[in-house]
């Protein structure tokens, strides 16, 4: 029964991180995209409070996510592939954190198109992790 808890609240927090790894990067494509200062320190402070909110929920995330793997015995390829892909975004997450901070010090360097793309690396990530863990291959 332990395990459902630990399953379901493993879920809940990567869904809640999931949230702030696909706003965050799409604040940081409307920030590339104003030249109003205004707008920009609206923008900066979203950007921070939105970061300061994800980062506990990535751990929490990666916690229960642990707890499984090691209290419960999870091995296999698929793990393994899935492991390397969550090191993946919290590298992901990390490097939003030093977004937030270039963006805080008017220190951006790229365009909107940037923003987009970069967006969209969380998506191919989930798409690859839930096959994993569904299929299992």
């Amino acid at each position: 029964m332990l395990i459902l808890w630990i399953k379901a609240l493993h879920i809940i927090f990567v869904i809640s991180w999931f949230g702030g790894l696909f706003y965050l990067p799409r604040l940081f494509v409307n920030h590339a995209m104003i030249s109003d200062s205004a707008t920009s320190e609206r923008l900066k402070l979203m950007e921070r409070k939105l970061y300061r909110f994800m980062t506990p929920l990535g751990v929490l995330a990666l916690a229960f996510g642990i707890w499984l793997w090691l209290g419960f015995g999870y091995s296999g390829t698929w793990l393994n592939i899935k492991l390397a892909l969550v090191a993946v975004l919290a590298a992901y997450h990390l490097y939003c954190g030093h977004l937030v901070k270039v963006f805080a010090a008017d220190a951006n360097q790229y365009g909107h198109v940037f923003y987009r793309w970069f967006n969209e690396v969380p998506v191919l990530v989930l798409f690859a992790i839930v096959f994993l863990v569904v299929l299992k291959p």
